[in-house]
C-alpha cells in the first residue's frame, strides 16, 4: 500500500499506445479526460501509427487516465498500451495536443 506522501508525489507516465488510434480523435478524448482528472503534459501522434502520452501528476490520477488510455474514444481499437513510470523531466502547464 502507497503512503500519503506517496500518492501525493508527483510522477510522470509515458505511454505509448497502438491500434486504431489516429483519425479517431483520440488525441483530444486523452486531453479531455487528462485535464479533468488534474494533469499536465501532452498528446501527440507518431509517424509510425502510435499515440505518445506524457503525464504528470499524482499516481491515483495517472493510474484513472491509464486506465482511459487502454478504452479510448468509441471509434478506436486500442491494442497495446507500454508504459514507462518515471520521475518529471521537464515541466509542462496544461495538457495539449502536440503536433510532431
Amino acid at each position: 500500500m502507497m503512503s500519503q506522501h506517496e500518492s501525493h508525489h508527483i510522477q510522470e507516465l509515458q505511454a505509448w499506445v497502438s491500434g486504431r488510434v489516429q483519425g479517431v480523435g483520440y488525441r483530444y478524448f486523452v486531453v479531455e479526460n487528462a485535464l479533468a482528472l488534474g494533469l499536465r503534459g501532452f498528446a501527440r501522434n507518431d509517424s509510425n501509427g502510435d499515440v505518445e502520452v506524457v503525464a504528470q501528476g499524482t499516481r491515483p490520477a495517472l493510474e484513472r487516465l491509464l486506465m482511459l488510455l487502454w478504452r479510448g474514444p468509441s471509434a478506436a481499437l486500442v491494442r497495446e498500451v507500454q508504459v514507462t513510470w518515471r520521475q518529471p523531466t521537464e515541466h509542462f502547464s496544461g495538457f495539449h495536443t502536440r503536433w510532431q
